[in-house]
């Protein structure tokens, strides 16, 4: 059991960082604190739900172009100074929001900025360092690096609406973007490297092919795999995209309490998806990484069929939310080892970041189609029976993949 445990003498500090830059970068912060500032903008511009949502899609799109040139710098220079230009500019971007004065043309602006300074943010840099330290127990030091979006985006969730309700929307927003730049980058500066071949001499003397092998981009996208593992994630990160920033409005559509909501949504987070993330990640070294991804995905289909049910309690919807939180836990980690297992590390963040548009398009779109079956039929049921199939359809064919390739061992 303690095999490969040693790679975390030498790794720990990239993984730290990862953990922190990640929880407080791109993926996490828009996606979780949107849901706060929507009582806000509709009770001060007068916007509907619908329209609010509206950023999203926008940020999604610009995060599917933006995302594979982040990879591409990152194999190319290095996750180090991607990473610490992206920080600054990408909390520059997200204080920019507090500064609208109701256009909806300047609100949209905002999104597409903070998807291009911020995508160097993303998990597509930061767990190439981590990969680069880790080959036996890369599962585990994969998840814990990715915590951050379970533990920092709730927090950042309850953080933002603390900040509105004591100083208003535009303070809470120079506060959420102080966060990357007060947190993340200076761990950032002083803890994260990638692995040099000296480095790694000491936990494994075949150090030269954990680095180096694999694939290149366009090996990649002739190989069927990428198209399938493409396939899955899609409508995978639809159904878990699309309800969480709809979370607070769903709930309180059915009766619960405004603190209940808040609760319910900030549950997703911690502690189901940090959860979701260590179990996910400790399970892929030890277990085929598409079976475990097969049985953890489907589970949420059950909590969004519980969501429909006209009497829910609120045990049964905490729940509901943890086998939620799940899902969105081990998502990332999949991706990432899937990856670097199938792909290898030669053009590993390249890869992903192609890979990433997949989930992002799902995750985008989803919220907006939410919010938009509310705004024409009054209830969210549709999209959750939709969602809970789409679990389904997407986790059953990661099966079809078969052994991993073994690049760290050429």
């Amino acid at each position: 059991m303690s095999v490969g445990y040693g790679e975390f003498r030498l790794g720990w500090k990239s993984v730290f960082a990862s953990a922190l830059g990640i929880g407080f970068g791109l993926s996490p912060l828009p996606f979780y604190t949107i849901g706060v500032f929507v009582a806000p903008f509709m009770q001060e511009f007068g916007w509907t739900v619908e329209q609010i949502m509206r950023g999203l899609p926008i940020l999604i799109l610009g995060a599917l172009i933006m995302s594979p040139v982040a990879g591409f710098f990152a194999d190319k220079y290095g996750v180090r100074k991607v990473v610490l230009t992206s920080i600054p500019l990408f909390s520059l971007a997200m204080m920019s929001f507090s500064l609208n004065d109701g256009s909806m043309g300047v609100y949209l602006f905002c999104w597409i900025s903070i998807a291009v300074t911020g995508a160097g943010t993303l998990p597509v840099t930061w767990t190439r360092a981590v990969n680069s330290w880790f080959m036996k127990r890369r599962g585990l030091a994969l998840g814990m690096s990715l915590i951050g979006t379970g533990l920092f985006g709730p927090l950042a969730k309850i953080y933002a609406a603390t900040l509105i309700e004591q100083f208003g929307w535009r303070v809470a927003y120079v506060g959420v973007g102080l966060l990357p730049l007060l947190i993340a980058f200076p761990v950032a500066w002083f803890l994260l490297h990638e692995a040099t071949d000296d480095d790694l001499s000491f936990e494994n003397n075949k150090h030269e092919t954990i680095v180096h092998g694999g694939m290149t981009a366009t090996q990649a996208l002739a190989d069927w795999r990428f198209w399938l593992i493409g396939f899955c994630f899609l409508p995978v990160s639809f159904a878990v995209g699309g309800p969480i920033p709809n979370l607070e409005s769903m709930f309180s559509s059915k009766g619960f309490l405004s603190t209940e909501a808040i609760a319910l949504a900030s549950f997703v987070g911690f502690p189901s998806v940090i959860v979701g993330r260590v179990l996910g990640g400790y399970l892929l070294d030890y277990f085929w990484a598409p079976a475990v991804a097969a049985i953890i995905l489907s589970l949420p289909a059950l909590s969004l069929f519980l969501m429909v049910q006209p009497d829910l309690s609120l045990t049964a919807a905490f729940f509901a939310m943890f086998l939620l939180g799940l899902a969105a836990g081990v998502e990332y980690d999949l991706m990432a080892y899937l990856v670097s297992r199938y792909f290898g590390q030669l053009n590993y963040s390249s890869i992903y970041g192609l890979l990433y548009g997949f989930f992002a398009i799902g995750s985008g779109f989803g919220p907006w189609f939410f919010a938009r079956s509310y705004s024409a039929t009054g209830s969210y049921d549709n999209m959750l029976q939709i969602s809970a199939v789409l679990f389904v359809i997407g986790a059953l064919p990661l099966l079809f993949l078969g052994k991993y390739r073994d690049f760290d061992n050429k």
